[in-house]
């Protein structure tokens, strides 16, 4: 079994204009370091309560680039987004009556469970985040453009589902999924990949690894190869929290020699 902590590794650093002529349409420029800095540029986000979700009604900055999911030309960020975007200073959050939400009052609704979150889940997400890495949900595509171009995408549960662009009802179907979720279950949670000035959600390519948060006991051999045999060949690693530390793991198989 290998451990390790994950270190901050150096974005790209590359001027980058883009002119995405797709569902996404953000013009981007990257010269970005590991590490986010605080934001003095605010974006503008209405939570949903319907979808339990943050739709963006105005997005400023270089973030929206690699953060939120696109559906039927509209932008939304999961709750581990919002709070994140949040917490640095690059969020803020209305309610449907257009009253400000504080934090407090989201983490109060992160501990109750029902958006497809829990607190470990996002201190993986923020931890990951706040070194430079691009996180995704797994299994939720980060934009129809991208499941077009490609004839289907693996779920988290192991399957190839064909998912075409559809009408709004397309957000009511992801957000059923992360609602449906058995928060204690072992799965896949976070498709993360390396940071890359380039990234686009309309090609993210395949993700560097896949994570697994490991919530109560150790995984069994037979659920390890379960899961692994869901990652399409990606990498997988787990991850656990204690007390505010992530750590990551990943198991390899060795071959014992025969003794005389």
């Amino acid at each position: 079994m290998e451990c390790e902590d994950w270190d901050g590794l150096s974005s790209d650093s590359e001027l980058l204009e883009q002119d995405l002529k797709d569902e996404e349409e953000y013009n981007y420029t990257s010269n970005s370091s590991s590490k986010l800095q605080f934001r003095k540029v605010t974006s503008v986000a209405r939570w949903n309560s319907r979808v339990r979700m943050a739709e963006v009604v105005e997005r400023k900055g270089q973030l929206w680039t690699t953060t939120g999911i696109v559906r039927s030309g509209k932008l939304y960020c999961s709750i581990e987004e919002t709070l994140f975007l949040m917490e640095i200073g690059a969020l803020l959050l209305l309610s449907e009556n257009d009253e400000s939400i504080s934090l407090e009052t989201m983490y109060q609704q992160l501990a109750e469970e029902k958006d497809g979150c829990f607190w470990e889940l996002y201190e993986v997400y923020r931890y990951l985040k706040l070194l430079g890495y691009i996180v995704g949900r797994h299994g939720i595509p980060w934009s129809m453009k991208s499941v077009k171009r490609n004839t289907g995408t693996v779920s988290s549960e192991g399957t190839s589902e064909s998912l075409e662009v559809q009408s709004p009802q397309d957000c009511n179907s992801v957000i059923e999924r992360l609602i449906k979720m058995d928060l204690n279950e072992l799965k896949l949670v976070f498709d993360v990949y390396l940071p890359n000035g380039k990234f686009r959600k309309s090609s993210p390519g395949d993700p560097s690894y896949v994570l697994s948060l490991i919530r109560g006991q150790p995984p069994s051999k037979i659920e390890t190869e379960a899961i692994e045999r869901q990652c399409g060949g990606i990498p997988l690693k787990f991850c656990l929290v204690e007390h505010g530390r992530v750590s990551f793991y990943s198991f390899g198989k060795v071959e014992l020699p025969v003794l005389p």
